[in-house]
């Protein structure tokens, strides 16, 4: 027997579980193209996602650097501004030392010419007492005690004006000095260089090196040469 024919059915069921491996087959490759389109979309939502990533940063560092640029003109604009504060500080702070200075020499000038002021009017009143003293001779007890009783006035005056800073005169052979003395008279005499003081006849003060009232002296000149005059005799015509 060459060979038996297959049943009909023999070939369904082989058509049957054919038709099933194809199947399994369709169903299989389904599922793996499937799987490859899913991870396909993931990769390009990861792509997609990692893009605005970038761009969302790249936005970032572009507002850092406007931000940085403009705090650095903010900067500049406050050291220039502190350095126009500084400058102007330390303008107002001369202007202020120069007033204080300038206010207090004045005040203190001002001090010192009241003080003159008040001391010039004393002064008579000093020369009165110095007169007093050198010509008034006390003859008895009662103008001795007279004589003393004024002279301790006399004393504390004098004491008081050296506290202040007042310092009479002691012209007398001295180089007359217009800026402290005044010339009232002139004397021809050998006994002094021309020029000098000889005698102080209303006496002077200072006060420090302002001159209250200039000392009225006598100034030395030189005496006038005298000529000599031989007497000739003649004999009378006759």
């Amino acid at each position: 027997m060459v060979g038996e024919i297959p049943s009909a059915e023999t070939t369904n069921q082989e058509i049957h579980e054919n038709m099933e491996v194809v199947e399994a087959n369709a169903e299989l490759d389904s599922s793996q193209k499937l799987e490859n389109i899913e991870e396909v979309s993931e990769d390009n939502g990861s792509v997609n996602t990692d893009q605005q990533n970038f761009e969302q940063m790249s936005q970032n560092i572009v507002l850092l650097k406007e931000a940085n640029e403009s705090l650095q003109t903010q900067v500049e604009t406050t050291k220039v501004q502190l350095e126009e504060k500084d400058i102007q500080y330390k303008r107002l702070a001369a202007d202020f030392e120069n007033f204080r200075k300038r206010t207090q020499k004045e005040k203190e000038e001002l001090d010192v010419q009241v003080k003159c002021s008040t001391i010039i009017e004393l002064l008579p009143v000093i020369d009165n007492f110095d007169r007093a003293r050198s010509q008034i001779k006390p003859a008895n007890d009662g103008e001795m005690n007279i004589h003393k009783s004024y002279q301790t006035v006399y004393k504390q005056m004098v004491e008081t004006l050296k506290r202040l800073g007042v310092s009479p005169m002691r012209p007398e052979g001295q180089e007359f000095d217009p800026n402290l003395h005044e010339a009232v008279m002139r004397e021809a005499t050998t006994e002094y260089p021309e020029g000098t003081v000889t005698e102080e006849l209303v006496r002077g003060y200072t006060l420090g090196d302002r001159v209250l009232r200039h000392a009225m002296v006598k100034v030395a000149t030189a005496p006038e040469p005298v000529e000599s005059t031989e007497e000739t005799q003649t004999d009378p015509e006759g």
